[in-house]
């Protein structure tokens, strides 16, 4: 595991959340030249994406529970406490969009959206998951 998912603050993971999967890999491989790897961490379909070997990323299908979202790019910063960040971004004016929740093999992650609007993940990772 490297740093960033270790250190408190600091941005890890991007993550597309799409509604034609295939399309955007298709897009971004041609794009950025970017390796993509199946893999099947939390039981959903799942395409982590790499660069020079590096995993940096992943894409996926919008979830059901989020059907009608727009497709977007969504970013994770390492927390050492997801739900000590969840509630303290709660008091400081965010809304919980994903309260604290699992992921099998992953961590614990949480989505929110600040004061002014913009959405955000944080992430806590367990030592045996794939950060980068």
């Amino acid at each position: 595991m490297t740093d960033k998912c270790q250190q408190h603050g600091a941005f890890s993971w991007c993550e597309l959340l799409t509604s034609d999967a295939e399309a955007a890999k298709r897009f971004y491989g041609v794009l950025f030249g970017w390796e993509m790897e199946e893999v099947n961490p939390a039981g959903m379909p799942y395409t982590m994406l790499k660069a020079v070997g590096n995993p940096v990323g992943g894409i996926m299908t919008i979830p059901a529970q989020a059907e009608g979202m727009a497709p977007q790019w969504g970013t994770y910063v390492t927390v050492e406490d997801v739900d000590a960040t969840a509630k303290k971004a709660e008091e400081l004016g965010a809304q919980i969009c994903v309260p604290p929740t699992d992921i099998p093999s992953v961590g614990r992650f949480c989505v929110f959206r600040d004061p002014q609007g913009a959405s955000i993940a944080a992430i806590t990772y367990n030592f045996a998951s794939t950060c980068g």
